[in-house]
């Protein structure tokens, strides 16, 4: 519906009173109003109904209209500021932008920066200052020091040095075990003789008989006395801890022979807690054999721990080296009766015991955890032993220091020993409170 302009209206004709607006003499020629008109007449309506509505629509939309006009002016203005913010927010980084790479620049590059300047008077090769090179000058005269310190007083004569003491009694100890050694090769080498003798003599054939001689002499016979004297230091370490060692190297058992001595774990006070088979070997095994004669002993003397005893470490096994526990149910130990202590048997005696004890306890009645660190402790300071005792095959010279060292870590060791035996059994240190 249009709205003709009303020229001949004055201004005396509109008038707005408080909320209502006033208008006389309106002529409106709008062909569609006058339409409607006629129809709302014919209908019976009222016509000032039908003029109230025109006017109050048309108000409406010309009042949107005038909104959207609005809305569009505001719009553009928003555009026009967004783009002249974009521009001045562009120029604005570049210069931040311009400014970061400078101050960069400054600081890290390689010729010209400061950090690499000062990383390379603090950490430079070349540099005196360097951390690196005053933490070299300090170590190397702490240990020029305490080198001259410990040559010093490993190297008097009097009280002060604490091998002097030692010096005597090692050198003492290595002559007895050698006079004991060049007599009993003297005795074997007169039964030896004698055997020859007889053989030659019955048979009438002295060549097979020295060659049966010596091979008894340097086998069977050489070997089983190795495994009696490995049996008999056994015993004695199994007696000073409560269990029962006996030697069972010709016994059947299990379907075989495999290990010599057989250990059973608290035997002496009640029912045995476990076993441990040895196997005493002079002669060299490979690794692969040293597992199968193991893991057999273990089956057929119905041991949880087995240990593999030989003389020096050059028998031991390949790539099983002496102390060096394997599938946490074997290990080898070196023991030679005429010159060794027993203090590396007697180590991995404790160890196959503990792994056995702990294996069966019920977790409150022996401390797993100091046991592994006691275990562990007596370990590390055995090889330390052993390296020790390697220096005194090597130069007697060193047999004076090194033979400290090693009945110094021989108590410390039997301490450690003692140690896992206690712990290994709290059921006699309660009765003996």
């Amino acid at each position: 519906m249009n709205v003709e302009p009303l020229p001949q209206i004055t201004p005396d004709h509109v008038k707005l009173l408080d909320d209502e607006l006033l208008i006389d003499g309106l002529t409106v020629t709008d062909a569609a109003s006058v339409t409607l008109a006629r129809q709302r007449a014919a209908a019976g309506e009222s016509l000032d109904e039908l003029v109230r509505q025109a006017i109050e629509i048309g108000s409406r939309i010309l009042e949107r209209e005038q909104t959207a006009s609005d809305t569009e002016f505001v719009k553009a203005e928003f555009e026009k500021q967004a783009r002249e913010v974009q521009i001045q927010f562009t120029e604005n980084a570049q210069q931040v932008t311009d400014g970061f790479k400078q101050r960069i620049d400054e600081t890290f590059d390689a010729d010209s920066g400061l950090l690499p300047k000062l990383l390379e008077q603090h950490f430079g090769v070349n540099s005196n200052s360097a951390v690196q090179n005053q933490v070299k000058v300090i170590v190397e005269e702490m240990l020029r020091t305490h080198k001259e310190a410990l040559a010093k007083q490993f190297t008097a004569d009097d009280e002060s040095n604490p091998l002097a003491q030692f010096q005597k009694l090692t050198t003492t100890t290595i002559k007895q075990a050698s006079d004991a050694q060049a007599a009993q090769l003297i005795e074997m080498n007169r039964a030896l003789a004698e055997m020859q003798k007889a053989l030659a003599l019955t048979e009438g054939l002295e060549e097979g008989a020295e060659a049966l001689a010596e091979a008894e002499a340097s086998g069977t016979r050489k070997g089983r006395d190795y495994e009696e004297r490995v049996a008999d230091a056994i015993e004695l370490i199994a007696r000073g801890r409560g269990d029962l060692a006996e030697a069972v190297g010709e016994k059947v058992e299990g379907g075989g022979k495999k290990g010599d001595v057989v250990v059973e774990i608290g035997a002496q006070d009640g029912p045995a807690r476990g076993r441990i088979a040895f196997e005493a070997k002079n002669s060299r095994l490979g690794r692969p054999e040293a597992i199968r004669t193991l893991d057999a002993a273990r089956e057929q003397r119905s041991a949880a721990y087995a240990v593999l005893v030989v003389p020096r470490d050059e028998l031991a096994p390949a790539n099983f080296p002496p102390l060096e526990e394997l599938h946490g149910n074997k290990i080898v130990v070196t023991y030679d009766p005429d010159i060794d202590l027993p203090i590396v048997l007697e180590t991995g005696y404790a160890l196959a015991r503990a792994r056995i004890l702990m294996a069966g306890s019920s977790g409150d009645e022996i401390d797993g955890v100091a046991l592994s660190q006691a275990t562990e402790r007596a370990l590390d300071m055995l090889k330390q032993v052993t390296g020790i005792k390697r220096s005194l095959t090597v130069a007697s010279k060193d047999i004076v220091k090194a033979s400290e060292n090693i009945e110094a870590m021989a108590g410390s060791i039997r301490d450690q020993l003692n140690e896992i035996a206690e712990l290994t059994s709290p059921g006699l240190k309660e009765d003996e409170t």
